[in-house]
């Protein structure tokens, strides 16, 4: 039942190269920073990434991007990363743009079971219907395009009107980042870096974990728990200078008179 992994690059080193990885964290928030950069110390390449986005520049997901060992990516919002623009648009990036709502249902439709389900969004747009490029071509054409989805009409609270079909993630790998985590793998997290690691964690295979705060067994009250740990195969103890190290996406300050 103890799960806790020496380092986090012990926790890593089996990742291999062409594996799925459902990261959490919302922006900058709540991502799990050191198992990225711990994955980023070994050769893997070629991985898909399932997450909201795909970090800056130079942190979180972005040094993956940055050194070109990301082949696809599944994200909601892509805005803060020049060198993920760049590679997108020149053919160097495969991307899966997906509503944010739907992209968090997928994840957890993944982790309970479910194959796939029908939801309003996307519907009359190129979510359903197809055509949204996933890959452009050297020359700025569409490469890639995304396929049309099936659509359904459901009668839902009084109301006739049509759904598309969402299939599940299921990812090799989940990598998230707790606020407070026991030897179980019983996770807390702490406010927005709630929104995507309980799903990123429920939809791997094999999910790890590198936390704040490291607890005992039953320190936790049960009714505090956010994520089970039976979800959870592998736990990271982070050093105090490890857990204090986190970065602000945009500062804003407001002056006062």
């Amino acid at each position: 039942m103890d799960k806790v992994v020496s380092s986090a690059a012990e926790a890593v080193a089996d990742i291999p190269s062409g594996a799925s990885l459902a990261v959490g964290g919302f922006g900058l928030c709540g991502i799990p920073s050191v198992l990225i950069q711990a994955l980023h110390q070994t050769t893997t390449t070629d991985l898909e990434v399932i997450s909201n986005n795909c970090g800056v520049d130079d942190w979180g997901l972005g040094i993956l991007l940055r050194d070109k060992r990301i082949r696809r990516i599944i994200a909601s919002y892509v805005g803060e990363n020049k060198e993920f623009a760049r590679q997108y648009l020149e053919g160097e990036l495969e991307v899966e743009l997906t509503p944010q709502g739907t992209l968090a249902e997928k994840l957890r439709a993944g982790g309970a079971g479910i194959a796939a389900f029908y939801t309003a969004t996307g519907v009359g747009t190129q979510i359903a219907d197809g055509g949204m490029p996933w890959r452009y071509a050297e020359d700025g054409s569409v490469a890639l395009a995304s396929p049309t989805k099936e659509t359904r009409e459901f009668d839902f609270g009084g109301t006739t009107k049509p759904y598309v079909l969402e299939e599940a993630i299921v990812a090799d790998y989940g990598l998230v980042r707790a606020a407070k985590g026991d030897r179980h793998g019983n996770l807390v997290f702490n406010q927005s870096a709630r929104n995507f690691n309980p799903l990123c964690a429920m939809s791997g295979r094999i999910t790890i974990a590198e936390v704040e705060e490291l607890v005992e067994p039953g320190e936790i009250d049960p009714d505090a728990i956010h994520l089970p740990g039976i979800y959870v195969h592998r736990v990271v103890q982070l050093t105090p200078e490890q857990a204090t190290d986190k970065r602000i996406e945009k500062t804003t300050t407001k002056g006062g008179k």
